[in-house]
């Protein structure tokens, strides 16, 4: 059973220029996504980019590098293309996709959902974080999903889930299945609110820094 983890990490992000190797607390966005990888169970480390710099930054922290297309790093594309690339340049039979934006990932998180695969026969896992009830309105003012003469309690509501997109872990068989990065029968590692942030922002960069 061979596992690898691939990091996709394209060089045109608008938000924040080079985001990914931005740095937060002197080290570049990336490297907290690859130190978690690498010390997780996890065999192989890899980063998938199109940007040689992002490319350069990786190999320094200890990350393989497989570099990708410039058609597979436009502002459009979903990561399951990437994926699909990589999974057919690279040989592995457990994959973890992790994202580069969740810095406060850690290696027992991906340890966690690599078991799972292992011990419950899932064909695919991935993170999430549990979603706390609280009224929402529509930008009408109407309440979304309940009523205001009837408030429900928090307790009351079902318990939700969310994706965090820190990682997402599938077999080779079933991600070439499937052309996604999850599908079959699947299962999540739920990760704490704390450590579930992901950075799209300045401001994000300034929490999550302080969190670190």
């Amino acid at each position: 059973m061979k596992i690898v983890s691939v990091i996709t990490a394209r060089g045109g992000s608008k938000g924040i220029p080079r985001k990914n190797i931005v740095e937060i607390n002197n080290q570049p966005l990336i490297s907290y996504s690859i130190q978690s990888s690498q010390n997780s169970v996890v065999d192989e480390t890899w980063v998938c980019t199109n940007d040689k710099w992002i490319a350069q930054v990786s190999n320094k922290w200890g990350a393989d590098v497989l570099m990708r297309p410039d058609y597979l790093a436009d502002d459009e594309i979903m990561p399951d293309p990437t994926l699909l690339f990589f999974s057919e340049n690279v040989d592995f039979d457990l994959l973890v996709f992790i994202q580069p934006t969740s810095p406060l990932i850690k290696s027992e998180y991906i340890n966690e959902g690599i078991d799972m695969m292992l011990s419950e026969k899932y064909d695919s896992v991935f993170s999430v974080h549990e979603d706390h009830w609280f009224p929402r309105w529509d930008t009408d003012v109407n309440p979304i999903d309940w009523d205001i003469n009837e408030r429900p309690r928090r307790q009351d509501k079902p318990k939700t889930y969310i994706e965090n997109g820190m990682f997402y872990i599938t077999t080779k068989e079933n991600l070439q299945k499937t052309r996604l990065r999850y599908g079959g029968k699947m299962g999540f590692v739920n990760i704490p609110i704390y450590d579930s942030f992901q950075v799209d922002s300045y401001e994000d960069l300034d929490l999550v820094g302080r969190l670190l």
